[in-house]
């Protein structure tokens, strides 16, 4: 495997979950791996999780990770092609790309969604041109359409709950105060439908996510029918797909609470807001699985990063 950007580049999902369970018991097992390599890590958005976690995976293989605030502490990044550079940008992607490939070995990417152009989010003109302008393997910590090292974390952390062959998981939908990608949403929806799971997702009218991601995916627009019998609740903000980046409902009524979801396990990204996304007492019960998750991120991207290194960069 020589970059990481898509749920889709794990070829069997089963396999790569044993995998990272057994990274999980003896995570500092390939601590030479990684020796003398250098994972570069470049954020042009927020992070804890992923920032931490990704270092921390690094380190476990040996690696030297570097980070960097792109949007706060380098030039800002021209990603056009022919463009009169008299703006705000002052270093053309294919520039900084090719340095920053003489510097690292591996290159992670964490850069959100605009939310307010469809075709260029769509597009991932961030990721893709670094796949195009880099000379190294890129990894994808978020991108306008999708956050895989979420996805494959998510699957680990059902796959160590599962009481049933075929659990019931649902994602639900969430209120919150602002707009919000759809990333995580369509990883979660892409990695469910590699697994042998009975999925659902619910939302309100007017926030179906990309019918090409969501596919035969049965979709609830009533909560309390989706989350019936439900093994595992992953609940969700993102804001309306087809009325690009609007927020169309703020009340609380599909807010996360107990009675809800009863004793199903409740999941979540993080980082979520509480009694606005799920009420204090899902977050903070025993059913709760979300500092599980955080810690899984660790071991997802840890995998990835020695399939990565095992290619020989």
């Amino acid at each position: 495997m020589k970059n990481y950007t898509h749920i889709n580049d794990i070829d069997n999902i089963n396999s790569w979950i044993e995998e990272a369970k057994a990274i999980k018991k003896n995570p500092l097992k390939d601590i030479k791996l990684g020796e003398n390599k250098t994972l570069g890590l470049l954020f042009f958005n927020s992070s804890l999780r992923t920032r931490l976690s990704t270092q921390k995976a690094a380190l476990n293989l040996g690696m030297n990770p570097i980070v960097m605030n792109v949007s706060g502490d380098a030039w800002g990044i021209e990603f056009g092609d022919g463009t009169l550079m008299n703006g705000s940008t002052a270093e053309h992607i294919k520039e900084a790309a090719a340095v920053v490939s003489q510097y690292c070995d591996v290159i992670a990417i964490r850069a959100f969604a605009t939310l307010t152009d469809k075709e260029k989010d769509e597009n991932e003109v961030v990721l893709k041109s670094f796949l195009k302008f880099a000379s190294v393997p890129i990894v994808n910590m978020e991108s306008a359409t999708g956050h895989p090292l979420q996805g494959f974390t998510d699957a680990i952390t059902i796959s160590e709950n599962a009481t049933k062959k075929k659990p019931k998981v649902v994602l639900t939908w969430a209120p919150h105060i602002k707009a919000l990608p759809h990333a995580v949403g369509n990883s979660f929806v892409q990695t469910m439908q590699k697994m042998n799971v009975e999925f659902v997702i619910t939302n309100p009218k007017g926030y179906n996510l990309n019918p090409e991601i969501t596919k035969n995916t049965p979709i609830y627009h009533n909560q309390e029918d989706a989350l019936k019998n439900a093994d595992f609740v992953y609940a969700k903000n993102w804001s309306s797909y087809e009325d690009y980046g609007k927020v169309l409902k703020t009340d609380l009524d599909w807010t996360i609470t107990n009675k809800k979801i009863g004793d199903a396990k409740f999941m979540h990204c993080l980082p979520v807001r509480r009694n606005v996304v799920v009420a204090d007492e899902v977050l903070d019960g025993e059913n709760s699985l979300v500092i599980e998750q955080s810690n899984n991120r660790t071991f997802a991207a840890q995998l990835v990063l020695k399939k990565i290194l095992k290619q020989g960069v």
